[in-house]
């Protein structure tokens, strides 16, 4: 027998053992139907209170939830919208004012729309933090601004990306990425959702399918042939392969195609295989974990989607989370 045709058949061997190992027929869809599910619990009532043109029967406001890390989703009726770590929009409301910021919705009115807390609050590409800051309520709790606007949450936004409190009452607005009402055509100050990474010191070269970057602070990343690092979500599983990642998350949160195992280096293209998704397409995994990169990554080398959500997480050559 020939060596390459020898190397053939371990190549075989070794894809089948991964693949069983995944919980999943080489070949087949294997049990990997992805959920609909959101990127995070709801982050306010479901229930909500009426106020300032709001409906709904009335019900207690749970305590506001810090906003992390804000994001730019990308909404098709209303273009780049404000969003917090967990993928909820952010609204503001037209009986606020920004010079000075002054706060307009009290009593019923929050139990619909939650103020965001100030605390914890972080910004990512594309949003200017110098942008964020904090009005203090009646109550003598801190509410975010944008630009001076105070931000709340709807409460009958139950999934992350729904834009349900838009037009409410003909008073509250999604907010845009720099504070302003969100609207078709508005700058985000980034790259648009979706777009593919240019520029850096690395746009234009030569890289392989898959490699391992070194970052200054995660150490060793993985990325893909455009130099954008590669990241998994915890919310899917390996066992079976599934991605909970669908609908408006992929928007954000590209799945990584597959590649050619011939064209990888610093991993050992053993732990690299591809399952196939609800719509059909294939996604590239590592040790049986879907892939994605990130639209809010810029630029080659650009780790913005790290602990997004503290759900999404840069990976390391081994397959592991890298949680900084």
């Amino acid at each position: 027998m020939r060596k390459w045709q020898s190397a053939s058949i371990a190549v075989t061997a070794a894809a089948v053992m991964l693949l069983t190992a995944c919980g999943q027929e080489p070949g087949g869809a294997g049990a990997n139907a992805a959920q609909p599910a959101g990127q995070a619990e709801a982050a306010v009532p479901q229930d909500p209170g009426g106020g300032n043109g709001a409906s709904g029967s009335t019900g207690a406001a749970q305590k506001a939830k810090p906003a992390g890390q804000l994001t730019i989703g990308d909404s098709e009726e209303l273009g780049p919208v404000l969003t917090d770590s967990a993928g909820f929009t952010l609204y503001r409301f037209d009986k606020d004012t920004a010079n000075p910021p002054k706060s307009a919705c009290e009593g019923e009115c929050v139990k619909a729309w939650p103020p965001v807390p100030a605390a914890d609050v972080s910004s990512t590409s594309g949003i200017d933090a110098a942008l964020l800051g904090e009005v203090t309520r009646s109550d003598g709790t801190k509410q975010l601004t944008v630009d001076g606007w105070p931000m709340y949450r709807y409460a009958k936004d139950t999934e992350p990306w729904q834009t349900n409190g838009q037009g409410v009452g003909g008073t509250w607005h999604a907010a845009a990425p720099d504070g302003k009402k969100a609207q078709p055509g508005s700058e985000t100050g980034g790259e648009p959702a979706g777009s593919a990474p240019a520029g850096g010191s690395e746009a234009g070269a030569d890289l392989p399918a898959i490699s391992a970057a070194k970052d200054a602070e995660l150490g060793e990343i993985l990325r893909d042939a455009e130099g954008r690092t590669l990241y998994r979500f915890t919310k899917d599983s390996a066992w079976p392969m599934k991605s909970n990642c669908v609908g408006k998350c992929e928007e954000l949160w590209k799945p990584a195609r597959p590649v050619d195992l011939k064209d990888v280096e610093d991993i050992d293209p053993k732990l690299l295989t591809t399952f196939k998704r609800p719509d059909g397409s294939k996604q590239l995994t590592v040790d049986c974990w879907p892939l994605y990169w990130y639209t809010g990554d810029e630029k080659p080398g650009d780790t913005n989607g790290q602990g997004v959500g503290g759900t999404w997480f840069a990976v390391a050559p081994s397959g592991k989370l890298i949680k900084s």
